[in-house]
């Protein structure tokens, strides 16, 4: 294992308890496409806890400050997608912060716009971020936020063209709702009540 169970809260790399990831493509571009669900959640957080995520570490744009009574750091990597795990993992390295208090937020085209689904751990689930997550850090163990993006309009449509293809305007004000749901979610999760998260937000 990559990370110890023993990296304490208090450790002196700054007191950093929890990691909070949004995952994405960095670039004007890439903006409002469902592939950044986790960007467009992550900036929610940050907002509703007055965090700046404007900082260049970690092969990321992040920022530090409290969430949920937690010292928390947030990032959205700047790697694109696919090498996610290399921002991930220099931070969780760094903070020594083990996969358990990792939360990860991501698009899943399983769930329409508006949906979200916690879960404590599990496989990659064919997301090609997530997957490279498991990879690096040689752990499934992180709990993650799937944050809802719709499912292809028809069977013939090439499935990087969906997830790089932009929201509706009704699409993404469900998202930014359940966005909403997620910075609530996430505030439970750190302080140990996820599966209380899970119940109240999970769909």
């Amino acid at each position: 294992m990559l990370f110890s169970r023993k990296g304490s809260p208090d450790s002196a790399a700054g007191g950093i308890e929890y990691i909070i990831v949004g995952l994405g493509n960095p670039g004007t571009q890439y903006e409002n496409t469902r592939h950044n669900a986790g960007f467009i959640t992550l900036d929610t957080i940050a907002e509703k806890n007055g965090i700046k995520v404007d900082r260049l570490k970690f092969k990321s744009l992040c920022g530090t400050g409290v969430v949920g009574g937690k010292r928390a750091l947030l990032i959205k990597p700047s790697t694109f997608m696919n090498l996610s795990g290399q921002a991930v993992t220099e931070a969780m390295s760094f903070y020594k912060i083990p996969p358990e208090r990792t939360i990860v937020i991501f698009d899943d085209i399983s769930l329409a716009p508006g949906k979200l689904r916690i879960r404590r751990k599990g496989s990659d689930g064919g997301h090609n971020g997530i997957k490279n997550i498991i990879y690096l850090s040689g752990s499934d163990q992180f709990p993650r936020i799937k944050m809802g993006v719709g499912a292809k309009p028809n069977p013939n449509w090439d499935l990087a063209d969906w997830v790089l293809s932009h929201f509706t305007e009704d699409e993404m004000k469900s998202l930014l709702e359940a966005a909403e749901k997620a910075a609530q979610a996430v505030e439970k999760m750190v302080n140990g009540e996820t599966d209380k998260a899970m119940n109240l937000f999970n769909s």
